[in-house]
């Protein structure tokens, strides 16, 4: 299975029994450097799993239709990557994994401990990240970095050890214990971003993590492959039956697919920043591939395509699975994770376990 991104403006796709057929037109700007002829693209049904569209393309209502009746859904974003909404198949019927869902956020030191995990993960693979790439550099910043996130993994550790326990008067009030673990992540993620600044081998203005707007490649890049990601953890959390708007770390908000937050914050650093660090160091993408639009860094059309090539390995790449000890894609994994997640919510196992490379 594997995701079809529309990039080409004014794209149109089609059914034709069981394949889809996405009809480009020809692209005669000229000094734009990317003049093309008119063609069609045959794809089968069967290997779709989402559609991402990018900008201007049109999908065909027979084409929507067979999309989800095979439970693919099509994300919608601007031009420029931003997200701006979902269409997606029927709501799973297992009534039972959301409503088991809704109990665990209600029960604050069970949200707590479960919310501690997805930030156990992320940074343990924040810290992995670091360490590995850091090999063949032994640099002692980086080293210093890596401790900082280790120390941060202790605090996270005993958080869990508490919540878990039985109820001590001691610890600090309700509603106290989520700020502190988020204060946690964020203090960790300083220091992850300033390792991953140094392991960097082309100078693109890099300096430290800027989201609205990323102001350098670097920056946008990690945006853009985030809000990639968030589609298929999406994705993901339907197919399982969950309502992705009702998380345990990130505050529900109006809009706001916290659950799909959750679950993507242990997957950021082994799917996207992993695919940032592999396109900037080994200069797949290079300064040339993006320009600035009203103080935004983005990609152009032809670096777009070079990184959502990259982007769909990496999901597609095979590990070993750290839980269940068997070769799954990354793509399989966020499903994995979330089928893991519905077990421990339902009590079909004790506990939840992050995605955490080894």
């Amino acid at each position: 299975m594997t995701t079809l991104y529309l990039t080409e403006p004014r794209s149109v796709v089609q059914k034709d029994g069981e394949t889809l057929i996405v009809k480009i037109p020809a692209n005669k700007e000229s000094g734009s450097g990317a003049q093309s002829d008119a063609r069609s693209v045959r794809i089968p049904l069967l290997k779709i799993s989402q559609v991402v569209v990018l900008g201007d393309s049109t999908v065909t209502t027979p084409a929507l239709l067979a999309l989800l009746d095979q439970n693919a859904d099509v994300c919608f974003c601007n031009f420029w990557g931003k997200f701006q909404g979902r269409l997606a198949p029927q709501v799973s019927k297992n009534v039972f994994v959301r409503t088991a869902q809704f109990r665990c956020h209600e029960e604050y030191r069970r949200r707590v401990a479960l919310a501690a995990r997805f930030v156990r993960g992320k940074l343990h693979n924040q810290r992995t990240l670091l360490l590995r790439s850091n090999r063949g550099l032994n640099d002692p910043e980086i080293e210093n970095w890596a401790a900082t996130i280790r120390s941060m993994i202790d605090e996270v550790d005993r958080l869990i050890i508490e919540e878990d326990g039985p109820p001590n008067p001691s610890r600090p009030q309700e509603k106290s214990a989520l700020g502190i673990l988020q204060g946690m992540e964020g203090a960790a993620a300083s220091a992850f971003f300033s390792g991953f600044g140094r392991l960097l081998k082309q100078e693109m203005g890099f300096g430290k993590r800027i989201r609205r707007p990323p102001t350098d490649p670097v920056n946008s890049l990690l945006s853009f492959g985030y809000v990639l990601l968030m589609n298929n953890v999406l994705s993901a959390v339907g197919i399982v039956g969950f309502d992705p708007y009702v998380g345990f770390l990130h505050s529900e908000g109006y809009g706001k697919p916290a659950l799909a937050l959750d679950l993507m914050e242990e997957m950021r650093t082994p799917v996207v920043d992993s695919v940032v660090l592999t396109v900037v160091n080994k200069q797949i993408l290079r300064p040339e591939h993006f320009e600035n639009q009203f103080g935004a860094c983005q990609l152009t059309t032809q670096g777009r395509k070079l990184f959502l090539q990259q982007f769909e390995a990496r999901l597609n790449t095979e590990i070993q699975h750290p839980e269940f000890g068997y070769k799954a894609s990354y793509r399989r994994c966020l499903e994995l994770q979330a089928r893991l997640l519905a077990k421990y919510l339902t009590g079909e196992v004790p506990v939840y376990r992050p995605f955490q490379v080894r």
